[in-house]
């Protein structure tokens, strides 16, 4: 396949080192230090759980002159979401998919509004990975892919994908119901991403306290409400059983709105709890520790 990675920080930087690893041919959209970097000495991958490997592919900090793509893999924050869809525009023909692997849950919206219907595919990445330094990524844990056709058709892409990504050693899956899939992600990464960014502290500090743990399940409490006020189906038990997954985090275990915070990064707090509060509103569903989350980060916001 003729693959786009739109983003070469953690998310995309991993996935796309390992499918190029597989022969999969992979352009790499970067800029600056990062991008040089690439180009002179290719894309290297530390892994906590797969070792160090690197793998060398092409990188151009803009499309203009390439190929259609079969597919864009869109791995930018959500707030970069709309620039970085017009961005993509000279390698999108008629049947290129664009599989989102950003956190929020209207990404897909804002890609089939500047595109057009039909090139939008729901994604989830469950993957930690962070740009350690230029050309370099680290990885500590996780790198499964959920994927799937937002109307809930099978088409031929999403197997495609789910097969590029089976060769390159990615646990991946198509989902019959990718919004369930993307608000279940979406409920979690926003206590998760609330919690550690508010107390700067990760999941085995949190977990260990009883009040920030309380407050972590009821923010899954309150996002898991807003769900069901959206007619998203979450499995029963959804809380409980999310609240098990998250117990089982390694100790120093953080989010990537931790690391941006702590690294003076602008925030993705508008797409995560931001929109929990709209949403609240919206609905007339109170959501106090969302609220709380969003107001206590809010003047750590920078500009965009």
């Amino acid at each position: 396949m003729n693959l786009v990675m739109m983003g070469t920080g953690g998310v995309g930087g991993y996935f796309g080192a390992k499918l190029a690893r597989s022969g999969a041919r992979v352009t790499f959209v970067a800029r600056g230090a990062h991008l040089a970097a690439i180009r002179e000495r290719g894309l290297t991958v530390r892994s906590a759980t797969g070792g160090e490997f690197t793998v060398r592919a092409t990188a151009v900090e803009r499309l203009a002159g390439q190929p259609p793509a079969d597919a864009v893999l869109l791995c930018v924050k959500s707030f970069d979401t709309e620039p970085a869809v017009e961005a993509i525009r000279p390698v999108i023909g008629p049947e290129t998919a664009v599989l989102s692997l950003q956190n929020g849950i209207d990404n897909e919206e804002k890609i089939d509004a500047a595109l057009g219907l039909g090139h939008a595919v729901g994604g989830v990445a469950y993957v930690f990975a962070t740009i350690e330094g230029p050309g370099v990524i680290s990885h500590t844990q996780g790198g499964r892919i959920v994927l799937g056709e937002l109307d809930g058709r099978p088409r031929p892409r999403t197997t495609a994908l789910l097969e590029a990504f089976t060769r390159a050693g990615i646990p991946a899956e198509i989902a019959p119901d990718i919004r369930r899939a993307l608000w279940e992600k979406y409920v979690v990464i926003t206590a998760q991403a609330g919690m550690t960014a508010l107390t700067r502290k990760p999941i085995g500090v949190i977990r260990a306290t009883p009040e920030t743990w309380t407050m972590y399940r009821r923010l899954l409490e309150e996002l898991a409400a807003l769900a069901e006020a959206e007619k998203v189906g979450l499995a029963p038990g959804a809380v409980d059983r999310m609240l098990t997954g998250v117990g089982g985090l390694k100790p120093d275990t953080t989010s990537s709105m931790y690391f941006d915070l702590t690294h003076d990064k602008r925030l993705e707090l508008e797409a995560l709890h931001g929109h929990a509060v709209r949403l609240g509103e919206r609905h007339g569903l109170p959501v106090p520790m969302c609220f709380a989350v969003y107001a206590a980060l809010k003047p750590s916001m920078r500009p965009a």
